[in-house]
């Protein structure tokens, strides 16, 4: 059996990071729709900076990756990180956020990646 444990430091320090609404409701989105900083500033009513800090945050603990595509950068949930066990356990408890998706849709302010 493959030890999937995370030290307790680390867990606490996650756990710490999605203790923040904005944070885990990113998490929730990136899970399955990778998303620019320019979505999550609609969907936040965030500014720029606000949103980038956040995702900083997530960034250099390991959970989120990046990927660039001209001039847009999409964020999307590491699932090859050590890490994603531990928290997708957490992201199943939550409710979907697709709606979300769907209104940047219908707003004409999603950003397609591919």
């Amino acid at each position: 059996m493959i030890n999937t444990s995370i030290e307790m430091e680390r867990a606490a320090l996650i756990l710490k990071l999605l203790g923040d609404k904005t944070r885990l409701t990113m998490m929730k989105l990136i899970e399955n729709h990778a998303c620019c900083v320019c979505e999550f500033v609609e969907i936040f009513k965030m500014s720029q900076p606000s949103i980038s800090q956040h995702l900083r945050k997530l960034k250099d603990l390991g959970l989120v990756e990046e990927e660039r595509n001209s001039q847009w950068t999409f964020y999307s949930v590491d699932k090859s990180s050590e890490y994603y066990p531990f928290i997708k356990t957490i992201l199943d408890q939550l409710p979907n956020q697709d709606e979300k998706i769907r209104e940047l849709e219908e707003n004409g302010t999603r950003i397609e990646c591919c």
